[in-house]
């Protein structure tokens, strides 16, 4: 957090993830849009408090915060979130299962 001692920053690289690249698409892509821009990304990340940084990793707070700033910005509602998480939920928790689906 800001302002406190949060020691040595690791610059060692990793792999990222499919949905870690996800995300980043997702962020370059929808504030290419004028969907948001870094400044509302940024108070949506400041907004989710102490709390987050402590449990969410970089890209699950990343995700939070387009997700803020997507429903903010109309694109979607809470509902129609929740509607659609449902749906992806159902095709199975595997590629493999989706595409049986």
């Amino acid at each position: 957090m800001g302002g406190l001692d949060a020691g040595p920053v690791p610059d060692d690289e990793h792999d990222y993830s499919l949905w870690e690249k996800r995300v980043d698409a997702l962020m370059v892509l929808c504030s290419s849009k004028g969907h948001f821009t870094v400044d509302g990304l940024r108070r949506a990340l400041e907004d989710m408090g102490e709390d987050a940084f402590e449990k969410l990793s970089y890209y699950e707070r990343w995700i939070e915060a387009v997700n803020r700033n997507l429903i903010e910005a109309g694109v979607y509602t809470t509902a129609e979130l929740g509607e659609k998480m449902e749906q992806v939920k159902a095709r199975g928790g595997t590629y493999g299962e989706a595409a049986r689906g």
